[in-house]
């Protein structure tokens, strides 16, 4: 494959920041996003803006069409077993807090709830909230010295029979993966529900939700090239349709009268209001693009990319590495010995490098590892050799400056 013809449909790339072109290493936070997305939420509000499931007029039922065709091609992309599987939502955070808060009516006081101790905020406060709601247990599945999740410790706790167990498939500011399959698997055997937060995986791995068996599978367009604001939940339909609606009001109804309402059935039951139509339509078109790569190729480049950066790092010395692994995928986590990580950013930006710094929303990841924050350089599909070169360049001239 040409990566050069690659990286060139990403018009934001090409941009110079003072003196200096751009070195985009903040994907894993967001990604950039290709021509072909942009044009196609472009030509929805250029031509077929409406609103879906509502008018019997042409371009409502335009905007319906393209709508629910995205919802097909996400079933596919994760190879769902049904289309009703298929929750659009705003994101990661959204779909963790739908299934969390819909759980309620499930959970009791004494139930076991067991998180990825390295997981974001976002797979870690919904749960609490839940917790706090039903008077259920929350309990870290820990780390070992390596950073990875302690399987013999997750052994342990799976026999006291956790009601969930709630795992990222990527850390987000590791990029260490996680044997969730196997995980999922075990979780099941004692009889606990499992949620997948995928939104480091999605970009990188191809997901296959029946072959992992997981009962809830979520991730966010805007970490796979797409836009911001839209998201999926995928559940098995059995697992989705025992949740509460954390949203009331429009399109979730069946019937409402002052004496009571009935609600619909799935996916509209848990898709309340006008849901975000345009960035639907750019989701799909961003499966499109995914679909049109070669992905094996593709992630063998990514990998031996990211390899290459922590020896890199490693052989400039001064430099503390944060579980950094040879199958690690897409970042890796780094402080210059002794400097503040903030300050390290900030001169890296100076010289057109964009990195993520700070505590990356995973405070208890942090306090495990003894941090107040670090930077993380994560890649995607557009990055290279020259942006590698570029950012360990820039970060020896920082090293000479501030130590």
């Amino acid at each position: 494959m040409e990566f050069s013809q690659l990286r060139s449909q990403f018009p934001a790339l090409t941009q110079s920041l003072g003196d200096y072109s751009l070195v985009y290493l903040d994907t894993a936070a967001t990604s950039q996003k290709p021509q072909g997305v942009i044009d196609a939420m472009s030509r929805y509000y250029q031509a077929d803006n409406a609103n879906v499931h509502r008018a019997a007029h042409h371009l409502s039922a335009r905007a319906t069409s393209q709508y629910e065709a995205v919802r097909d091609k996400v079933k596919a992309f994760i190879k769902a077993n049904r289309r009703e599987e298929i929750i659009f939502t705003h994101g990661t955070t959204e779909g963790i807090n739908l299934v969390a808060l819909g759980l309620a009516s499930q959970l009791k006081a004494g139930d076991l709830i067991l998180l990825d101790s390295a997981a974001h905020h976002a797979n870690i406060v919904p749960w609490q909230m839940l917790a706090k709601q039903t008077g259920a247990e929350i309990l870290p599945i820990p780390l070992t010295p390596e950073a990875r999740l302690d399987q013999a410790a997750y052994q342990a706790l799976l026999q006291r029979g956790p009601r969930v167990v709630a795992l990222s498939h990527v850390s987000n500011v590791l990029g260490t993966v996680n044997p969730v399959k196997e995980m999922i698997a075990q979780a099941k055997a004692v009889g606990a529900l499992t949620l997948i937060d995928g939104a480091q995986a999605i970009a990188h791995l191809e997901v296959d939700v029946q072959a992992l068996d997981c009962d809830f599978y979520l991730f966010s367009g805007h970490k796979m090239y797409g836009p911001t604001g839209i998201g999926i939940l995928y559940g098995r339909y059995a697992a989705l349709d025992k949740l509460d609606p954390l949203l009331t009001g429009g399109e979730m109804i069946k019937q409402v009268s002052f004496e009571g309402t009935t609600f619909n059935i799935l996916p509209n039951r848990l898709e309340a209001g006008t849901p975000p139509i345009a960035e639907v339509i750019g989701l799909g078109a961003t499966i499109d693009f995914i679909q049109s790569l070669p992905r094996a190729e593709l992630r063998a480049h990514e990998q031996a990319l990211l390899n290459r950066l922590q020896d890199e790092l490693r052989a400039l010395g001064g430099i503390s590495l944060y579980g950094a692994h040879q199958d690690n995928i897409g970042a890796v986590a780094f402080n210059l010995t002794g400097e503040h990580h903030q300050d390290v950013g900030i001169l890296l930006d100076q010289q057109g490098i964009a990195v993520r710094c700070g505590h990356h929303c995973a405070m208890p990841l942090m306090q495990t590892l003894g941090l107040s924050g670090c930077c993380r350089a994560s890649l995607g599909v557009y990055s290279n050799d020259e942006d590698v070169d570029r950012f360990i360049l820039a970060l020896k001239s920082v090293k000479d400056l501030l130590l």
